[in-house]
């Protein structure tokens, strides 16, 4: 049976899994699923069309699929999607998406998302990533696997995080870090490459050292973007299949950017 504590306020409509805990004083909407294994502590808002995966742990005054920030949104029936195995400490803030792009904010799995954070509408953060406390993100900011944003960072909107990437602490970051790329400052500056991340989660000495060699071609050998790419692109398809995987995730990254690349 679900643990609802009495001075929740949970609507009927809401559904919430078997054994889904509700702390006090929390709330939880009529738009709101709910998935197994779920917690909801004291004082936390759970609103708008907003799906909870299964082991999720929200903190205390948490506000969770409210409303986006965003002066041209009309009350639209946007949606919120979080994933499995979520820890969302206190005071942080995720908000649903907007019509002028697709409706949807999103969060993956297994994140660690520490105190006072702000993802904004039409945010999609990816799975296995830290955002430390006080980190913000403005609207439709991109955030791949296993990137990690420093306390006191603010993202600038449609800024995309690559995968492995890391954003040192009180950043400000107002075009892409690439994946795999270490950036820092204000506005961020890249730094190389993190390779004690990287070394971590199981990536080849080849694969590490072939990133170097891609970031010093980015970043130290004056070459154009465009130039870089190619050259980047030549020696991935030479290389041994855990080094083409990561060099194209790189130049996949690369070749995505919009905004262009912290220089």
């Amino acid at each position: 049976m679900t643990n609802i504590h009495s001075t929740a306020v949970v609507d009927p409509k809401a559904q919430l899994a078997a054994d889904v805990v509700v702390g006090p004083y929390a709330i939880v909407g009529p738009n709101v699923t709910v998935g197994a294994g779920t917690q909801i502590l004291a004082h936390t808002v759970i609103d708008g069309h907003t799906t909870l995966g299964e082991g999720n742990k929200i903190g205390p005054f948490a506000s969770v699929g409210g409303v986006p920030q965003d002066m041209k949104y009309a009350g639209e029936p946007t949606r919120l999607v979080i994933g499995d195995r979520n820890t969302i400490r206190e005071f942080t803030t995720i908000h649903t998406g907007t019509v002028q792009d697709g409706g949807l904010t999103s969060v993956g799995n297994d994140n660690w998302i520490m105190a006072y954070v702000h993802i904004a509408h039409d945010c999609h953060v990816g799975n296995h990533t830290v955002f430390s406390s006080n980190a913000q993100l403005a609207g439709h900011v991109h955030v791949d696997d296993w990137a990690i944003i420093g306390g006191m960072t603010g993202v600038h909107q449609f800024v995309r995080i690559g995968a492995h990437a890391m954003v040192g602490g009180a950043s400000v970051l107002v075009q892409d870090v690439p994946s795999f790329v270490i950036a820092s400052g204000d506005r961020a500056v890249p730094y190389g490459i993190n390779v004690e991340g990287l070394r971590r989660r199981g990536f080849s000495a080849d694969a590490i050292t072939a990133l170097r060699h891609a970031y010093k071609l980015l970043y130290k050998s004056g070459l154009t973007l465009d130039e870089a790419k190619v050259q980047i692109e030549a020696f991935g398809n030479a290389g041994a299949p855990d080094v083409f995987e990561a060099v194209r995730a790189l130049l996949d990254f690369l070749n995505a950017s919009t905004r262009g690349i912290v220089r």
